[in-house]
């Protein structure tokens, strides 16, 4: 008898707890979209209030993807050009006022399909057909009437041009002149530090075997480059300083002997520069770190740690560098295996940023991903007024805790950040597997993987699908650690694990 209660009290607790967790997520689901619906109705209010202040402030209109799919901009602010290049080929590329848009640039920018958005494009759509109908009927009963749809396009022109393919090219990882700060970014010294700067590269620290040589001669007969060097690249919103804080003071003195570590401040993060009119596709931020790093060090054979958006820009680097990656070492790696005759990016967004309340981490992710104007607002309170809330950090905590991890989040303007994270995590995403099997075809890179069971950004399942397609990855899920402390918090044993890593190559 006293068994058969047991059970039955078992039961009834677990039933208890299912019945919570529907309600709960019941909850969490009507909440979302009441937020998200207030949001969709608050980013295109904002949308009119920034382009207002953007003019008195700037004297000029700031463009922005609200209200435009891909085609409405091509009919307002940019035409389509067919481009014949000296081999022959045709590539279509769309000129933007001053700039070129590179077919690097993700569909999210534009298909992102807030709920207020789609009644108010319906409700025109609707408008411009009943104004059709009344005109000509018999149009709008036709099948085969194309009107509505193209109706705001313009005509693509043929330029037969090889300058305007070199100028394409050229373009790729060029910065214009320095700018100053938009008036929602912060500039202050540390911010806007690459302005007064004449170097047109990223900022980045090197320690360990000859950190004190920052610029090798190209013509230099003695330097001799090997597998010794090894380049950490940060995540998403970070900066070089998740490493140089972390494990960078816990390799070992023979570690730094044998090795060079450069950790590097991507494209528009930390002190490197946050050019404006850059759109930070992953051609130019790999572009940036070998202007920076590769050339200039000579850098031939070497080593790459990379944490989440650091990721994919690591197998990018291997794929351009084939065979002069000597390991890689991927933590949280954003990889998300696209379905079949699903639009990649628009998948990626939806995996990355699914429009929930909780966990506060996704909450995050999502008004960064699907509202423009709501996270500049984000970015205007806490990253232009970063020196407040830093004091406000020490004060609280009395200078007992590091900020490093504060001053990488901040570090940023909402430019790069938006751009960055569509056009590299969310438009990278039908790239990701050609990647992939250029790396699984070298077998001479060794490749890790970490990741942190309980990673509610990004689910320890993008590592084990990777492992799908790099059979030979060495995939450890490291229990109770999270998206950050992968790293912060077990950077000794971290420390450890990549010199035994490099060890063994």
């Amino acid at each position: 008898m006293f068994v058969r209660q047991n059970k039955m009290g078992r039961r009834l607790v677990g039933l208890l707890q299912m019945a919570l967790i529907m309600v709960g997520r019941v909850v969490v689901y009507i909440v979302s979209y009441i937020v998200f619906g207030v949001l969709d109705l608050l980013d295109p209010v904002l949308c009119v209030v920034y382009k207002m202040i953007d003019y008195l402030v700037e004297a000029e209109w700031k463009p922005c993807y609200c209200f435009s799919t891909q085609e409405d901009c091509s009919s307002r602010s940019r035409r389509s050009i067919l481009v014949n290049s000296p081999e022959g080929k045709t590539k279509i590329v769309c000129h933007c006022l001053t700039k070129v848009q590179m077919e690097d640039i993700s569909d999210t920018l534009y298909s992102r399909k807030p709920l207020f958005r789609e009644l108010v494009m319906s409700t025109v759509f609707c408008i411009k057909k009943l104004r059709v109908f009344k005109a000509n009927p018999a149009a709008v009963l036709n099948p085969n009437n194309q009107r509505l749809r193209t109706a705001t396009l313009k005509p693509a022109f043929a330029v037969n041009s090889s300058t305007i393919v070199e100028s394409l090219q050229g373009h790729k990882g060029q910065l214009q002149a320095p700018v100053s700060p938009r008036w929602s970014d912060c500039d202050c010294p540390t911010c806007a530090s690459w302005h007064s700067s004449c170097k047109e590269t990223l900022f980045f620290t090197v320690e360990g075997k000859g950190s004190e040589i920052f610029d090798v001669p190209q013509d230099n007969k003695h330097f001799k480059a090997g597998a010794s060097d090894v380049i950490f690249i940060h995540g998403f919103i970070s900066s070089s300083t998740f490493w140089t804080e972390t494990v960078f003071p816990n390799f070992s003195e023979l570690t730094k002997s044998k090795y060079r570590l450069f950790a590097v401040d991507l494209l528009g993060f930390g002190r490197s520069p946050k050019p404006t009119d850059s759109l930070y596709t992953l051609t130019e931020h790999v572009d940036m770190i070998e202007r920076s790093i590769m050339r200039p060090h000579r850098i031939k054979s070497f080593h790459v740690v990379a944490h989440s958006l650091g990721c994919i820009i690591a197998l990018a680097l291997a794929a351009r560098y084939p065979g002069a990656v000597s390991s890689l070492t991927l933590l949280a790696p954003p990889y998300f295996p696209v379905p079949c005759g699903v639009e990649g990016s628009d998948f990626v967004l939806r995996q990355l940023a699914p429009k929930k309340v909780w966990p506060p981490i996704a909450f995050g992710a999502s008004i960064a991903s699907w509202y423009e104007h709501v996270s500049r607002t984000v970015c205007l309170l806490i990253c232009k007024q970063h020196r407040f809330w830093d004091f406000i950090a020490r004060q609280i905590t009395r200078n007992r805790i590091r900020t490093f991890l504060i001053d990488g989040f901040m570090c940023h303007t909402h430019h790069a950040a938006w751009h960055t994270l569509h056009n590299v995590i969310c438009g990278t995403a039908n790239k990701m597997d050609a990647y992939l099997d250029l790396v699984r075809k070298q077998e001479a890179c060794k490749v890790t993987v970490f990741h942190g069971r309980d990673d509610e950004l990004l689910p320890a399942k993008c590592s084990e699908d990777l492992k799908c397609k790099i059979p030979r990855a060495r995939v450890k899920i490291i229990e109770k650690t999270d998206h950050i402390t992968i790293v912060v918090g077990r950077q000794k044993i971290f420390a450890r694990e990549l010199e035994e890593i490099w060890k063994e190559k």
